[in-house]
């Protein structure tokens, strides 16, 4: 049997000619391509989280306007397009204007305005960005005989790190109205124009004056146009799962179910396909091996900063539902931490009810979750990698059902761990099981309602469901009487696990825990 060939994962490179000329695997989207370039508006807006594929959908674009026929052979949109018009494109790469002052940015973009007047030529009473770019498309335009493309990734990169800020925000947005400004103006120049970013654009900012601009973020038709859907998976990739199962030593469903859990569950839209974050599963094809590649390439410092802001606790950050205005909305006005959290991609559409007209959002998958979690554990200890070793003997433990034993564990570490202040209240220990449980890959939830009160702590694994009950400076058999009393159990008699009754009491002054109960449910 001949063996499996390995493809080349195009990990990390954006640049369309290199992919197709050089072997790489592509999933097809030309057929986006082709759809967005036919419909009724020519101006459209795309906002996706980082390294979701939106510059290379942009470079995907500008290839096709340039008429470079030879690059889509064998792709959709091959049997779609029958003209090949090339067109005059000015394609702006914005993510190069990151962290800079208002001199910096304007120096930024004349460099980007003076490599295509070097094309089409520059008039010495065209000072101000504005009126270079608005000189640019008119040569273009004059010297080709062709409308214009103009193509902007990541608009909002020059913002984002001062999203937040009363002084430096306004300064900046300023240089940027005035760059955009002659894209409405220029509106019988041009062919069509597109335009990504994160954030989503306000109309009360930058774009107040191009009004006319298409958002296709939460457009269903459009869902699936940056990641990698199941289906695409199993059809266009299913020699390069079986080849990733070869190398995990396991089944193609095996290994696909594992890919699944911590990089698929996006959603843009609603209905819309399970949609796998492009990056991290390139990259695990790649290097053959599960790891968090998209959370660990740059979380924005400022998503935990706002996490603090905002006083949100690591329990509450999923399970939100909310209007589409609350979290499709620009981010500079937020009053809450939703939008940020939904286009940086850490939350997205889990369900939606046409009724209520209220979408559910929470966690995509394993690896935000657990990158998350981690994150966050420096507000609780002062050294969190100290709890990296409990984390993987614990998950021993509990994987063969020592809950005794992985308890045992916390208590030796949390007694030499640095703890952060205000750590006497019961909050804080509960947030700080979770997060530790988490990072477990248990499904844990807190605060748990049932009929009769509150769950501090419900566990699931393979084998067990587990009920945990927190207090602080008592006992843990008071904590198990609480269980029995508030009736805790039967909440989740339908579950089809076996129930264990978990009590477990910190001591404020130790800082650890100082002892616990472990029942089976109708054990006395």
């Amino acid at each position: 049997m001949k063996p499996l060939e390995r493809r080349k994962y195009p990990y990390g490179i954006q640049v369309f000619s290199i992919i197709r000329r050089e072997n790489y695997m592509y999933v097809d989207k030309t057929e986006y391509v082709y759809r967005m370039t036919h419909s009724d508006n020519k101006y459209m807006f795309l906002n996706r989280p980082r390294r979701f594929g939106k510059s290379l959908l942009t470079d995907t674009l500008q290839c096709y306007f340039e008429g470079r026929k030879e690059l889509f052979e064998g792709l959709a949109i091959e049997k779609l397009e029958t003209e090949w018009t090339a067109y005059p494109v000015l394609h702006f790469d914005m993510s190069t204007a990151k962290n800079l002052s208002k001199e910096g940015l304007e120096s930024e973009l004349n460099l980007k305005l003076n490599a295509y007047e070097k094309i089409y030529g520059h008039e010495d009473t065209e000072i101000e960005a504005n009126q270079r770019l608005q000189g640019l498309i008119k040569r273009a335009y004059k010297q080709t005989g062709k409308e214009v493309v103009i193509l902007i990734d990541e608009y909002d990169a020059p913002l984002l790190d001062v999203m937040h800020e009363e002084k430096d925000l306004p300064v900046l947005r300023n240089v940027m109205r005035n760059f955009y400004s002659p894209l409405k103006a220029c509106g019988k120049y041009l062919r069509y124009v597109f335009l990504t970013g994160i954030t989503k654009f306000s109309q009360l900012s930058i774009f107040s004056e191009l009004n006319n601009i298409e958002n296709i973020s939460m457009d269903a038709n459009y869902a699936a146009i940056c990641g990698i859907t199941e289906e695409e998976m199993r059809t266009q990739m299913d020699t390069d799962i079986a080849l990733f199962a070869d190398r995990l030593g396991t089944t193609k469903e095996d290994a696909l179910q594992q890919l699944k859990s911590y990089y698929d569950g996006y959603h843009f839209a609603w209905p819309s396909p399970d949609v796998y974050n492009p990056f991290s599963l390139m990259a695990a094809l790649s290097k053959g091996k599960i790891e968090s590649f998209w959370f660990g390439s740059g979380t924005p410092t400022y998503l935990i900063e706002m996490l603090n802001k905002y006083k949100v606790i690591p329990q509450e950050i999923g399970g939100r539902k909310c209007e589409a205005a609350d979290f499709d909305a620009p981010t500079e006005r937020m009053t809450d931490i939703t939008p940020l959290f939904y286009q940086s991609g850490y939350l997205t559409i889990k369900g939606y009810s046409a009724f209520s007209g209220l979408y559910q959002l929470d966690i995509p998958n394993k690896e935000v979750r657990i990158g998350l979690m981690k994150s966050l554990l420096v507000n609780y200890v002062q050294r969190p990698s100290q709890l990296n070793t409990l984390v993987g003997e614990m998950a021993e433990c509990i994987h063969f059902d020592d809950m005794d034993g992985a308890l045992r564990l916390m208590q030796t570490v949390l007694s030499t761990v640095p703890y952060c202040e205000n750590t006497r209240y019961e909050g804080h220990y509960q947030q700080m099981i979770y997060l530790i449980f988490t990072l477990l890959g248990n499904f844990v939830d807190v605060e748990v309602r049932t009929p009769q009160g509150r769950v501090d702590v419900v566990m699931r694994t393979h084998s067990t469901l587990y009920i945990i009950e927190l207090k602080l400076d008592k006992n843990a058999d008071e904590a198990i009487r609480q269980i029995d009393l508030k009736q805790y159990p039967e909440r989740f008699a339908l579950c089809g696990l076996p129930i264990v009754k978990v009590g477990i009491n910190f001591d404020s002054e130790k800082h650890t825990l100082t002892d616990w109960e472990i029942r089976k449910e109708n054990e006395l």
